[in-house]
């Protein structure tokens, strides 16, 4: 197996160089350690090229998590192509796990992310049925793919400004690929100086819901009553964080008109790309479509 890590950053300095510390502990002298970074202003670029064990450094200039990882991707020579956020830190059995995960006929290896304090974590095997479907769900900050199997879905889709490693779950149960949980292939969230603590912005998470729902299953009742049903629990809640008097009634009706707005623009745009790609790859904005994602590339290859 050659293997390629792309580890993606954001200002994040610090616990980058953890994470890359962390890599290097457990990785064989072959394994391709591919750095994207961008746009970052906190000096990260000059203390990656000085690494050594980095092999590329790709800058780009936009804030988005998907660009990153094409980015990389586009780079990556490995046959097996792993991401990891730089903000995470691979444990000591990563890499056995994922030689034990493609050995075994693993098409997509993932495992737990410990440590996290965001409002969704990994830290176990999730698996959700959606129109008779089975999707294991992965983070973006801990999956390994067959690189044929990034050729088949055309890397993540870059209209997503977060969670495409969850519409990629989607797009690879829809491929019928094998997705194995190793819990050997662990990560740890590294916390940072604000401890990690991030406040969520609802129009984008569900302008994320309706758009990957839209366009995996088409406008289907399972993706309406999905949609309202999350939106429904997480008003509830809302109300019980106004009850307690950890948010105000403003902040809440300011959300809910977030909510409904981007949903709405969501669904639009996952129907329209599920027109613009009709096949089961579902993903009109994948690593084919684009050629200028890189600002500078360093390569010591």
């Amino acid at each position: 197996m050659e293997l390629s890590v792309v580890v993606s950053t954001l200002n994040d300095r610090e616990r980058l160089l953890s994470s890359l510390d962390a890599l290097y502990e457990v990785t064989p002298q072959s394994t391709e350690v591919i750095v994207v970074n961008g746009p970052s202003s906190d000096g990260t670029t000059g203390v990656v090229r000085d690494r050594p064990d980095v092999d590329v450094l790709v800058e780009i200039s936009e804030r988005n998590e998907n660009v990153s990882r094409n980015a990389g991707c586009g780079v990556a020579t490995g046959d097996v192509i792993a991401f990891l956020d730089g903000s995470h830190a691979v444990e000591s059995g990563w890499v056995d796990a994922i030689e034990t995960a493609f050995a075994d006929g693993a098409d997509v290896a993932t495992g737990p992310v410990t440590g996290s304090v965001e409002l969704e974590t990994t830290e176990q095997e999730q698996t959700k049925t959606v129109a008779r479907r089975s999707v294991t769900l992965f983070d973006g900050s801990n999956v390994a793919f067959d690189r044929t199997v990034l050729d088949a879905l055309d890397g993540f889709d870059e209209y997503l400004k977060g969670d495409g490693a969850r519409d990629c779950a989607h797009r690879v149960a829809g491929l019928d690929f094998d997705v194995h949980w190793r819990s050997e292939m662990a990560v740890r969230a590294e916390v940072g100086a604000d401890g990690g603590q991030t406040k969520r912005d609802w129009g984008t998470t569900y302008r994320a819901l309706s758009y990957r729902l839209a366009k995996n299953y088409g406008p289907r009742p399972t993706v309406v009553v999905r949609t309202i049903g999350s939106a429904l629990r997480d008003g509830g809640a809302g109300v019980r964080r106004i009850v307690s008097g950890e948010a105000t009634p403003t902040g809440w009706v300011s959300d809910g008109t977030d909510v409904v707005t981007n949903t709405a623009r969501g669904f639009v745009d996952g129907i329209r790309a599920r027109v613009g790609d009709r096949s089961a790859q579902r993903n009109p904005n994948g690593i084919s479509v684009r050629h200028d994602r890189a600002v500078r590339v360093y390569d010591r290859r």
